[in-house]
């Protein structure tokens, strides 16, 4: 399989390398019968946890998580149950480069969760695998973190990748995290969600070579994203129907909650076997998912490289409750 390579300007060797052998590999895995689905909790969700983590550990990440783990953990009972059961956000961390802007986040994230089993139509054996939902988020964050810890130069902040347990059952797992942060809130300056970045198959048409950012316009994130991801042929842009009604639909939901300018990416927000039983990875088109993750990679890329922070666009009213808990968290007096 010939690999996705992104060369900054004109530097002499190639940067980055994501590859459709790669992320077919790790989603194949993710979304297999195995792990049935992956429900928020269950013994797939576990196994999930424990690949991800691996993944992180084979990039050379920095455990993220408790006890010098990869696992922030919490506890939830299953659907139907009083009982409670190792759910885990699973944190990697790629330590920046810059003496002072280190000290301050990024986060990447995606959630790792689907539906499980479930009553099915005749024919079919009930496993909501959930390959574009989102294990084709979950994937690209850690084929993401493989690509930037690969670098001959670190990011100059500090990345967080990180992969959210409980989003089908409500953003749990961001809420989890938002109230019980591993890493400064304050100094976390942006937080980049992957969301169905795998299908192309788009209700309104084929989805290629694009990302829709939620709230696109919420922020000075987007236009950061489209800047960057430009020269490599990717338009980072705002879905005139559904960047603004999908963006309180995913986890960056929790986190703008608290004031991070936070976004979530995305291919196609509708698409056949949205939520269906046959959302299976086989329909993923790596090709394109692929080059969509090359386009967030240089954005990400620009983010953690800039010396200055991203903010809340002061003038779009949709975007007012987020300033305000920004300012507040910042404590920032307005007059």
């Amino acid at each position: 399989m010939i690999p996705v390579i992104c060369y900054v300007q004109n530097a002499p060797s190639p940067v980055l390398s994501i590859t459709e052998s790669s992320l077919r590999g790790h989603l194949s895995f993710i979304a297999s019968d195995l792990l049935e689905g992956r429900a928020t909790p269950s013994r797939g969700l576990d196994l999930a946890a424990e690949y991800i983590a691996a993944q992180f550990r084979r990039a050379g990440l920095t455990p993220g998580g408790e006890k010098g783990t990869f696992f922030q953990t919490s506890q939830l009972a299953p659907r139907g149950s009083d009982k409670l059961e190792t759910v885990r956000n699973v944190v990697g961390v790629l330590p920046g480069s810059d003496p002072v802007l280190k000290d301050t986040y990024v986060l990447v994230t995606a959630h790792y969760d689907h539906l499980g089993k479930r009553d099915a139509p005749e024919g079919e054996d009930g496993i909501y695998n959930g390959a574009n939902d989102d294990g084709s988020g979950t994937v690209g964050v850690i084929e993401l973190a493989g690509a930037l810890a690969a670098l001959k130069t670190r990011p100059k902040r500090t990345l967080v990748f990180m992969t959210f347990f409980g989003e089908e059952r409500g953003l749990l797992g961001s809420r989890f995290y938002g109230k019980n942060p591993l890493f400064s809130l304050e100094k976390t300056v942006a937080h980049i969600n992957l969301e169905q970045i795998g299908r192309t198959d788009d209700a309104e048409g084929a989805r290629v070579g694009a990302l829709s950012m939620t709230g696109y316009d919420y922020s000075d994130i987007g236009p950061i994203f489209s800047k960057a991801a430009g020269p490599v042929g990717i338009k980072v842009e705002k879905h005139p129907r559904f960047s603004d009604a999908f963006f309180a639909r995913s986890d960056n939901q929790a986190l703008a909650d608290l004031g991070i300018p936070a976004h979530t990416l995305c291919t196609a927000f509708v698409y056949p076997d949205y939520h269906g039983a046959g959302d299976h990875w086989e329909k993923i088109d790596y090709k394109n998912m692929a080059s969509v993750l090359q386009g967030a990679a240089l954005g990400l890329l620009a983010l953690a490289n800039s010396p200055t922070e991203p903010h809340w666009s002061a003038t779009n009213p949709r975007a007012s409750r987020y300033l305000a808990a920004w300012q507040k968290s910042h404590e920032v007096v307005v007059h």
